[in-house]
């Protein structure tokens, strides 16, 4: 029990959703019996009341089918028997409706705090749950404790009330063997009633109290060590090796798409080494040019080679392929501060494409910005794709 208490001290952190949804899965929810209890009896007395007239019809029926016989046939041993056993089956479909809403108010008060759950895990067969040890370590460690001081309280809270209603009501109910019995029978089922409501306010307390502590202790028991807090947390999010795997093969990815769709570029802006970014326009769907993939060093040589191989024009300027690795990401329009630079090379590519042999194309002035290509260039080293 020492250990136990030791490694409850320990457990500091409030559990996560993923623990309350394993012990969940595993049939461990809060449960108050004192909750369910108060529902029984709240409305199996809110029943007896509603249905009063409905029992009192029923009880007069079975009293007059079974007391009024004719005394000329009389009755033997077998006859009696068998009007026992009608008189038997008629009281209790008398009492089925009350039965039916019992049932559901027992249901609605065990599923009330925990929901409803199905689990097998919790009917598996234990050695712990055979061991006698262990169940000695529950009545009497703090949780019988507990238990044994939570139903000595409710003894004597309910048994003090009630103690009090029979003196209250005790004259009416001596009294209601000088009545006629109808009128017996309607006075007791209203005394019964009563004494049943007012029992049952009791409960209400008592499950007022219980239930926060129910949940209380059911989130206390889940706690968890801080190092059982990390080891989900890696569990949950990943081990650094797979996560760092992971990324890894998502860039392998992302990279071999890009490299991809060098071949439809229209051109590729070079630094000339050191960066390299792919360029495509089509009028009918983009309103700006698009970059379709960029890269530094290493990347922008692989860019390269596959933009010649593929017959795309390369076109060497350094401060407009450091001012397009800088600003623009992957799949995005260039930016609006670039677009005559851009519109002038794009001009040169389809001029060079559509000049006839041995006429000269002016290769354009261009200008771009110091501040667009400053931070590419101090970057460069450190940088790969985007």
């Amino acid at each position: 029990m020492a250990e136990n208490e030791q490694s409850q001290q320990e457990r500091t952190e409030p559990a996560t959703p993923k623990r309350l949804e394993d012990a969940r899965k595993k049939g461990q929810v809060a449960r108050s019996r004192e909750l369910s209890m108060m529902l029984v009896m709240v409305v199996g007395a809110a029943a007896c009341l509603v249905l009063q007239p409905y029992f009192a019809a029923r009880l007069q029926a079975i009293l007059r089918g079974n007391l009024t016989q004719r005394f000329e046939t009389g009755l033997d041993s077998i006859d009696l028997v068998a009007a026992l056993g009608s008189a038997a089956s008629d009281g209790v479909w008398m009492l089925m409706p009350l039965f039916a809403v019992v049932i559901v108010a027992a249901i609605a008060g065990t599923t009330a705090i925990g929901g409803f759950v199905f689990s097998l895990e919790s009917a598996k067969p234990s050695l712990s749950k055979l061991n006698p040890i262990t169940g000695l370590k529950r009545v009497f460690g703090v949780n019988g404790l507990v238990e044994l001081l939570k139903a000595i309280a409710k003894f004597l809270f309910v048994g003090s009330v009630a103690t009090l209603l029979l003196l209250q009501l005790q004259e009416r109910f001596l009294g209601l063997g000088r009545q006629p019995v109808l009128d017996a029978l309607d006075e007791a089922a209203a005394l019964i009633g009563g004494a049943f409501i007012l029992l049952s306010v009791t409960l209400v307390l008592i499950a007022a109290v219980d239930t926060p502590f129910q949940l209380w202790q059911h989130r206390r028991k889940l706690k968890m060590t801080k190092q059982e807090l990390k080891d989900e947390h890696k569990e949950t999010d990943g081990r650094p090796e797979v996560k760092s795997r992971i990324r890894s093969l998502q860039q392998e990815a992302a990279t071999r798409r890009m490299m991809e769709a060098v071949p439809t570029a229209d051109v590729v802006t070079t630094n000339p080494q050191h960066f390299a970014v792919a360029l495509k326009y089509d009028q009918g769907r983009m309103r700006a040019p698009r970059v379709v993939a960029k890269g530094a060093d290493l990347i922008a040589l692989r860019i390269r080679r596959l933009a010649i191989r593929h017959g795309v024009p390369l076109f060497e300027h350094p401060p407009l392929a450091r001012a397009l690795f800088n600003t623009t990401k992957l799949g995005e329009e260039i930016p609006p501060r670039l677009y005559t630079a851009v519109a002038q090379v794009l001009t040169y590519v389809y001029q060079l494409r559509s000049a006839a042999v041995g006429r000269r194309v002016v290769l354009p002035e261009i200008q771009v910005d110091d501040d667009l290509t400053r931070r590419a260039w101090e970057r460069s080293g450190n940088e790969g794709t985007s």
